[in-house]
C-alpha cells in the first residue's frame, strides 16, 4: 500500500474536465473513468485502481492487532523460506514483513522495496537499529520494483498489487526478476467476502488476480486459504 501516483489522477481530471467520460488507451490496455470514491478512476482489465497508502498511515502497518487480524506469522511459514533464499517485499512499507523473514532466509538477502522515502527512511532505520545485515532497500518506480534479471526466489506483495497504478509494467518487473522455479506470493484482501472489513476497491478476487498474473505470464499454482481475510496466492511462470 504504498506506492504513490499522482499523473493519471492529472490525466483523469483532464479527461472528465473536456467532457469525456471514459478515455482508452488501447495500447496500455488502461481505462479512465469515474468509479468508486477511493479509486484513482483508472482501471485495467476491469478492476478499478485504488488510492495509495501513504507513509502518514505507518502506524496502521505496525498495528499490535495485525497478528491476530492477519496472522502474519501463518503467512511467513507458507512461503516456506529457506536459508539462502533471495526474497523481494515489494511495497515493503515499514517493514513489518521484511524483518520476520531476514532471519529465516539466514545468508540469503531480503530486498525491502518501496517508492515512498518516508518508507524507505523508516526502513534504513529499523535495519540500523537492529544490527540486520541481510536486508537490502531498494527504491522503486511506478513502473519497476528496480531489481536485475533473475535475482530472486520469491516475491511477496501484500495488499499493495491493487494499487499499483502500471500493474502491466511492475508485473513485468517481477517477472523479469524471478528465476526459473521463482514464486510470487500475492496477498490480497478476499474479494468475495463480504465480511472482511476493508473497502470493496482494496479487495481482490481470485478470479480478477488469476486474470492479471496470467496476461504477464504467471499461473496459480495454489491459494493457501489459511488466512483468516487474505487470499495467499501462489504463482509461478508459465
Amino acid at each position: 500500500m504504498k506506492y504513490v501516483f499522482c499523473s493519471i489522477l492529472l490525466i483523469f481530471v483532464f479527461a472528465n474536465y473536456t467532457g469525456y467520460s471514459q478515455v482508452k488507451n488501447a495500447e496500455t490496455g488502461y481505462t479512465f473513468r469515474s468509479g468508486d470514491p477511493n479509486g484513482i478512476g483508472k482501471w485495467y482489465m476491469g478492476r478499478e485502481i485504488a488510492y495509495v497508502m501513504g507513509y502518514q498511515g505507518i502506524n496502521w502497518l505496525e498495528r499490535p492487532e495485525r497478528e491476530k487480524e492477519e496472522q502474519t506469522s501463518l503467512l511467513i511459514k507458507n512461503m516456506d523460506i529457506n536459508p539462502g533464499d533471495r526474497i523481494a517485499d515489494i511495497g515493503a512499507g515499514s517493514g513489518y514483513h521484511v524483518f520476520k523473514m531476514a532471519p529465516k532466509t539466514k545468508d540469503g538477502i531480503v530486498y525491502a522495496v518501496d517508492i515512498q522515502d518516508g518508507m524507505l527512511s523508516a526502513l534504513r532505520a529499523r535495519k540500523n537499529e537492529q544490527q540486520v545485515t541481510n536486508v537490502e532497500v531498494v527504491k522503486g518506480s511506478e513502473r519497476s520494483i528496480n531489481l536485475p534479471k533473475n535475482s530472486v526466489d520469491k516475491v511477496l506483495m501484500v495488499d499493495v498489487y491493487h494499487e499499483f497504478a502500471y500493474p502491466k509494467e511492475m508485473m513485468a518487473s517481477v517477472v523479469k526478476a524471478l528465476r526459473a522455479e521463482g514464486k510470487l506470493f500475492l496477498i490480497e484482501y478476499r474479494g468475495e467476502d463480504r465480511s472482511v472489513p476493508i473497502k470493496k476497491v482494496h479487495k481482490m478476487t481470485v478470479a480478477q488476480a488469476v486474470k492479471e498474473m496470467e496476461a504477464i505470464g504467471m499461473k496459480l499454482e495454489k491459494n493457501m486459504g489459511n488466512l483468516p481475510w487474505q487470499h495467499c496466492m501462489i504463482f509461478v511462470k508459465k
